[in-house]
């Protein structure tokens, strides 16, 4: 029998408290246990982000292909990578786009697993609080979104809401509404945030460490490389030896590795809506670019770990993988 592997997912998204509440302690993620299921311990997920549109903008067939990749694989969960309902997020936990962009739409018997979900931007202009409602789970068990956990599953997989680092969403006009109840002040919640991770990481015995979060680190789209993350987040992830950071925001599929670290940056944008036409090149290596709609895949072992990214048709666009200190 395989050596079994350790799995850290650790989800930092905001917390559930009034703004006036006394700032938390670091290093208090609650941890839930996904022990692995397969004979030869392997781990095997499916990522995308940036899907919410009620089936349109051809997010019914990247869920078919999901579903039909996740049969292969015999996937263990689905990490989303945030901005789950457009425009404007959720209005309460009766809103039917639950049921029309996420229940309705992921029905293949492979995506009846569960989804560790992280919010994006657009999913604060609505209420955010609802997506981490218990209400929400009750209508459809696959959904899992707290505020911060970690689950030990097998590899090392960190999981985090970074949405608070992006100064410009909270210089925006008021009308431009964003729902920073739990929060606020931007600067203790970072603070906070950043303490946990950094514990986190350092007490980890897992023999991959990733990083899941909505904004880029790197990235050769639209939106580019978010600064706030590069001078905050980056530093404490270099240090602390983190092999992948996935994310979407950019409407697209990319894969940019790191020229100075181990670091792989992986972009899976690609639920709905894309085909921006937007290439704005970085200083890391720019292993591969689409600009359009697909998702990922990620199977992890305890020496090796594979990705692919597929298009909307199922495709294989990109592969790659690697072993700890080689690429392959």
């Amino acid at each position: 029998m395989a050596a079994p592997i350790t799995l850290l997912l650790v989800v930092v998204v905001p917390l559930v408290v009034a703004a006036a509440v006394a700032p938390r302690a670091a290093a208090e993620l609650p941890r839930l246990e996904h022990p692995p299921s397969k004979e030869d311990r392997s781990l095997t997920l499916l990522a995308v982000g940036d899907w919410g549109r009620r089936g349109q903008f051809n997010q019914s067939l990247v869920a078919e292909q999901m579903g039909i990749i996740g049969e292969k694989m015999d996937i263990d969960f689905v990490v989303s990578v945030g901005d789950n309902f457009y425009k404007n997020g959720l209005t309460g936990v009766d809103d039917k786009a639950f049921e029309e962009s996420f229940t309705n739409i992921y029905t293949a018997k492979s995506l009846q697993k569960p989804w560790y979900t992280i919010l994006g931007n657009h999913d604060y202009r609505g209420d955010a609080l609802v997506q981490l409602s218990p209400v929400l789970r009750n209508l459809d068990s696959r959904w899992i979104c707290m505020k911060s956990f970690v689950v030990n599953a097998g590899c090392g997989f960190l999981l985090c809401r970074y949405d608070p680092f992006v100064l410009k969403y909270w210089n925006e006009p008021k009308d431009s509404r964003y729902d920073w109840r739990g929060v606020a002040p931007r600067e203790t919640y970072i603070a906070n945030l950043l303490k946990d991770l950094t514990c986190a990481l350092k007490q980890s015995k897992a023999t991959w460490k990733i990083i899941v979060g909505h904004h880029a680190i790197r990235s050769v789209s639209e939106h580019g490389d978010t600064q706030e993350l590069v001078q905050q987040l980056l530093p404490i992830l270099k240090a602390n030896g983190v092999d992948l950071y996935i994310n979407s925001h950019d409407h697209c599929l990319e894969h940019i590795s790191s020229r100075d670290s181990q670091l792989q940056y992986l972009t899976s944008g690609g639920g709905s809506k894309a085909w921006r036409g937007i290439f704005t090149p970085n200083t890391d290596k720019l292993e591969f670019f689409y600009d359009g709609q697909g998702f990922m895949s990620l199977r992890l072992t305890n020496t090796e770990a594979h990705l692919a990214f597929y298009d909307v048709a199922g495709t294989v666009l990109h592969s790659w993988g690697l072993t700890k200190g080689a690429y392959y």
